[in-house]
């Protein structure tokens, strides 16, 4: 049951690409920085060891020299990414630990480095795309984000990872479900699109509980969802709970199967911005499959074109 216009033979769901190409008319690609920012997990307000899985550079591993200005990221990044695509438009994404985390001056004098009331870095800039928790957002920030939001369309980034209140404790999220609810409640109420980040194979989750992570997520409306494997890097608190504490790693058949049934739990209008993530090769410690991201791309993708299935087919009978 093909429900989306922009689902095709190859895509079953509804991809970032296909939307984005269906607004733009070519390709839009994400300049990826770091704007500095700390995060309430890490410098002692919450806690100092961050999210178990998390690395040192708070999930900006591909993002931008925190070190060098805005404009210098931005252009160093920009060059890079045109080795690849020649043409295109860009998403300015700040990328790297809880990019809401601080003063309104402080997000002011970052955020107005990209765009700020007739000024916008590059005229090829369609989105700013930011990373961050939602115990980070109040109605203040948010207010801010939606006067950005008149002069470029404002993307917000929710790292949410599981439903589960015990897992969340497990990998030390920090917050409650109340609270990202809060948060994504008040960007709603402000037009500003809201994407959603989930991890499965957290330890201890079934393939239930992880589809119920999407299906809560689904009752609640997002704009958009990144679904990511739990990728057990060196370095971090999860690398020593695994030594201490071996749990199950999915399997990339196991990993599709859970993702082709999340997505079928998925509203067909909702972008699925990832179905698979990237961990630098030289930190990562399992699973090794994640290493060949188009290989789990193109088994998702084979398994709903063999089984005819759709993204949003069990959510909308």
């Amino acid at each position: 049951m093909n429900s989306n216009p922009l689902f095709n033979h190859e895509k079953h769901y509804l991809t970032l690409n296909n939307y984005l190409k269906s607004i733009y008319s070519k390709k839009v690609f994400k300049i990826s920085l770091n704007g500095n920012f700390s995060c309430p997990n890490r410098d002692g307000k919450i806690s100092t060891t961050g999210c178990i899985f998390c690395s040192e550079k708070g999930s900006g591993d591909f993002a931008g020299n925190p070190f060098k200005p805005i404009k210098e990221q931005f252009q160093e990044i920009k060059n890079m990414m045109h080795q690849k695509w020649n043409d295109g438009y860009y998403i300015a994404y700040f990328q790297a630990n809880t990019n809401t985390y601080g003063t309104l001056e402080k997000l002011k004098k970052t955020y107005s480095q990209i765009v700020d009331n007739n000024y916008i870095i590059d005229e090829n800039v369609k989105i700013l795309s930011i990373a961050t928790r939602p115990d980070c957002i109040n109605d203040e920030i948010v207010k801010y984000l939606s006067e950005l939001n008149k002069i470029i369309p404002v993307w917000v980034e929710l790292g949410f990872q599981t439903m589960h209140e015990s897992t969340s404790i497990l990998i030390n999220r920090g917050y409650t479900n109340e609270v990202f609810e809060k948060a994504l409640s008040l960007l709603k109420q402000n037009n500003i699109t809201t994407i959603v980040h989930i991890i499965n194979g957290l330890p201890n989750e079934t393939k239930d509980m992880m589809i119920d992570t999407v299906k809560y997520l689904n009752s609640l409306g997002i704009d958009g969802i990144k679904i990511h494997m739990l990728h057990i890097m060196k370095n971090t608190p999860l690398e020593n709970y695994f030594h201490l504490n071996p749990f199950k790693i999915l399997s990339l058949e196991e990993y599709v199967d859970i993702v082709t049934t999340q997505l079928r739990n998925i509203n067909p209008n909702t972008v699925i911005h990832r179905v698979t993530g990237d961990s630098p090769k030289d930190l990562l410690i399992e699973p090794l499959w994640t290493l060949k991201k188009f290989v789990v791309i193109n088994e998702i993708d084979k398994l709903m074109r063999k089984e005819n299935i759709f993204q949003g087919d069990l959510c909308i009978k």
